[in-house]
């Protein structure tokens, strides 16, 4: 069957458990499978400093001119239980269970090895950098540590993003979380109430302040996590969530998360309480400029592998967010997953056949520009 051992990549690589954190079986294994086609691999020193269970992965498939482009996926997947089994539904991917399937984003590293397999078999005149990061699912850690510097490539693709083939990011949010511990004072709540400060009241209070949700075309606010106390008997003592904010305007995202610390500054002192306010920038927001030469190359593989490209802005993040700010021209495309993070997780076959078709076309691009 056509794209058959694409195939077999894809499903050999879900089903190696690669959570954050424990990526050192699925980086072992494609350093091996690399190596043994005769590439250039190496490992950064990123385990570290990405709290990851390996380092990022450089490969690469010299062409026989001078160029380079880079190709970019990450290893690890979301958190979860059990083992992943990957069952193929009349050409679909899924898991069998309820675990993810890990297409988000072993599909892309499936792809990127068969392209390079395929690029040694017949050499270009343009050469393949690979570049394969960890931790990208707990702030784009990996790719933070990476040292943009080592790279040959001019441009760079990055296939993150779950939707259909043929869409082309060009704007993506700048991502602040804000952590907000209040600390009260604990006190029997039957005997003495009146000498406790209630620290969860303080939270409810500070959140019934905020506003979340949409709050307009291209900013975002939401309060994802609260935990705290001991017991239903005891005033508590302390309480913590944990909220987010993004927005295509950098500067609105800021102003979002400075209004949120505001709150839960209101809160404490409503209920006698302290609080302690950390904003940290996951991630930094772009727009991709019309003249970019990674975006033209991508346009052009999509339309010579038949596809029309789809500009689109995106509520998420991804490594490209990172190496934008760095100044390297990347851009991210979609590459045919849907429900990632879920155990509806599924790719068809055909979309990772297109995926690689694609690929070879920007490659192609890039020898004729």
């Amino acid at each position: 069957m056509e794209g058959s051992r694409l195939h077999e990549r894809f499903v050999r690589y879900c089903e190696i458990r690669s959570p954050t954190g424990e990526e050192r079986e699925i980086a072992d294994t494609l350093v091996a499978e690399l190596r043994a086609m005769g590439l250039e691999v190496g490992e950064d020193d990123a385990a570290e400093t990405a709290q990851a269970g390996a380092g990022n992965l450089v490969a690469r498939s010299p062409g026989t001119g001078e160029g380079w482009l880079m190709f970019c996926a990450h290893l690890d997947t979301v958190p979860h239980r059990g083992q992943v089994e990957v069952v193929d539904d009349e050409g679909v991917f899924r898991s069998r269970g309820d675990t993810i399937l890990g297409a988000d984003n072993k599909a892309a590293v499936a792809v990127f090895v068969e392209l390079v397999a395929r690029h040694l078999e017949r050499p270009g005149p343009v050469g393949i950098e690979l570049v394969l990061t960890v931790a990208e699912e707990q702030g784009l850690r990996g790719a933070k540590a990476f040292d943009a510097s080592r790279l040959r490539s001019q441009a760079g693709f990055v296939l993150d993003h779950a939707g259909p083939v043929g869409e082309v990011i060009v704007s993506t949010p700048t991502q602040q979380k804000i952590l907000a511990d209040f600390i009260g004072v604990e006190a029997h709540a039957g005997i003495k109430p009146e000498e406790g400060s209630n620290a969860i009241a303080a939270a409810a209070a500070a959140i019934s302040r905020m506003e979340l949700g949409r709050l307009d075309e291209g900013t975002t606010a939401n309060v994802g996590l609260i935990s705290g106390g001991t017991s239903g008997n005891v005033i508590p003592g302390h309480c913590a969530i944990h909220a987010e904010t993004r927005s295509l305007e950098t500067e609105r995202a800021a102003e979002v998360a400075g209004k949120i610390a505001d709150a839960c500054a209101w809160g404490a002192s409503e209920h006698g309480c302290d609080v302690d306010v950390r904003i940290e920038e996951l991630f930094r927001g772009y727009r991709v400029p019309k003249d970019s030469a990674a975006l033209a190359l991508a346009e052009e593989g999509l339309r010579t592998a038949g596809l029309e490209p789809q500009r689109v802005a995106i509520g998420g993040g991804s490594d490209a967010n990172v190496f934008r700010r760095d100044g390297f021209d990347c851009i991210l495309l979609s590459n045919g997953t849907d429900a990632v993070h879920t155990s509806d997780e599924m790719v068809p076959a055909r979309s990772l056949d297109k995926m690689l078709e694609v690929c070879e076309r920007i490659v192609a691009a890039a020898a004729s520009g």
